[in-house]
């Protein structure tokens, strides 16, 4: 079974998965599609990379970090890579609609529920921004850590977010 490293944060207790020198999972405790693995607290000699991810998780949290600076490897089918490479490069403090990820992976506006589906699976919550995915009309719908979740993390980004606060692209 996979180590998991537990930190805590305002929206609830996080894991994170660490292989290999990289980031490969970040997730809420207890959310849809939690994995696997043992928990174990962070302690002073937990690999460096469990501490850099446990401080800028910390800085987001605080409103200080909007960019995340962590080596990262996601693990998924090629289609669920290309949506979650989609999902970073959407800005912080934006929105975007599955519709339009779709189309940003090469896809008809068709395709959104297949993107759902992948942006669901992203192992790397919060640093791969699938809470900034909503509906065509604006509405948060889905998030495997929950819409309560969902809601705070785009709460935090416009309260820290450079004008404007949102724009649906």
């Amino acid at each position: 079974m996979t180590p998991a490293y537990l930190i805590s944060s305002p929206l609830g207790d996080i894991a994170l998965r660490v292989e290999d020198d990289f980031l490969t999972g970040l997730f809420f405790v207890g959310q849809k599609y939690f994995p696997e693995c043992s928990l174990m607290p962070v302690r002073k000699d937990a690999p460096p990379l469990v501490l850099l991810a446990r401080q800028q998780v910390d800085e987001f949290f605080a409103g200080g970090r909007c960019v995340f600076t962590l080596p990262i490897a996601l693990r998924g089918t090629p289609f669920q890579r290309r949506v979650w490479k989609a999902l970073s490069a959407i800005p912080y403090g934006s929105v975007i609609s599955y519709s339009d990820v779709a189309k940003d992976v090469g896809l008809s506006a068709d395709h959104a529920r297949a993107v759902g589906s992948a942006v669901g699976r992203n192992p790397v919550s919060v640093i791969v921004p699938c809470h900034r995915v909503v509906a065509t009309s604006g509405s948060l719908t889905g998030y495997a850590g929950g819409i309560d979740r969902k809601a705070a993390l785009l709460g935090l980004e416009s309260r820290s977010a450079p004008s404007p606060l949102f724009s649906l692209q």
